[in-house]
């Protein structure tokens, strides 16, 4: 017995060690603690596509459910694949941009069915996995300017801010503006507020894992003031509608 502990902690031991030398801990000056912390930061944050992409694109007639599926299987298969075999510390995840062009403009506003919508998709996945098999990936990344990466990078984090300020009700649709800033008595307007204010807070006096406890003091404010139970139970009822069951389970 005391021979099999034996065994048993020199195996772990080198199971542990075989990781941080894997994903090269030393050189890249990190700890078990940080990659922990990065791991459940990057989580909450990419957490929201999980809904928002089977919602966006239900809308052309999608499956919610096959989508909300999808979603998860592909976040999944992305994040191993950069991690175990790219080693790489990117996170991958169905883009809000795309997935808003897919549904919008290419099924909704040009009125192609989103089947053959799809099987485009598909073609243009081969090409791109064609390409990055080859040296013309780099030559195509090379030919593009600074200047337009940046701009390109520039426009998708304003859209995804965009995207966020609306979820969060901080601007809303406005026949004569366009948008206008939304009605800050809204509980999720004002918690929204409160954590970014807390969030700005940690990071400019440099407390590590600074957007996660920014998320989890938000959490528990919102749980105290009685506001998570009751957007969880919208959020339950939208999946089980999205089901086919048209009551309500929290009535």
């Amino acid at each position: 017995m005391v021979l099999y502990d034996s065994i048993q902690n020199k195996s772990q031991k080198g199971f542990v060690m075989s990781i941080k030398e894997y994903f090269k801990f030393e050189e890249r000056k990190t700890s078990y603690f940080t990659e922990t912390l990065a791991g459940f930061t990057t989580f909450l944050t990419m957490a929201y596509i999980i809904i928002l992409n089977p919602s966006v694109l239900s809308q052309t007639g999608m499956d919610f459910n096959g989508v909300f599926f999808a979603t998860i299987i592909a976040t999944i298969v992305g994040c191993l694949f950069m991690g175990i075999f790219a080693n790489y510390p990117i996170a991958i995840a169905p883009g809000l941009a795309m997935n808003a062009y897919f549904s919008f403009v290419v099924v909704i506003s040009m009125g192609i069915p989103w089947q053959e919508a799809l099987g485009a998709v598909f073609i243009s996945a081969l090409i791109f996995l064609i390409l990055s098999l080859t040296s013309f990936r780099q030559a195509v990344i090379n030919a593009i300017p600074a200047s337009m990466k940046e701009g390109i990078s520039a426009g998708i984090g304003l859209f995804i801010s965009f995207v966020g300020l609306q979820s969060a009700h901080i601007i809303v649709a406005s026949p004569a503006t366009l948008v206008t800033l939304g009605n800050f008595t809204d509980p999720v307007t004002y918690m929204s507020l409160i954590g970014l204010f807390i969030s700005i807070i940690l990071v400019v006096n440099n407390v590590r894992g600074a957007l996660f406890l920014g998320m989890i003091i938000t959490s528990i404010l919102s749980f105290l003031f009685g506001l998570v139970i009751s957007h969880f139970s919208l959020l339950l009822e939208k999946i089980i509608y999205a089901n086919g069951y048209h009551g309500s389970y929290f009535s």
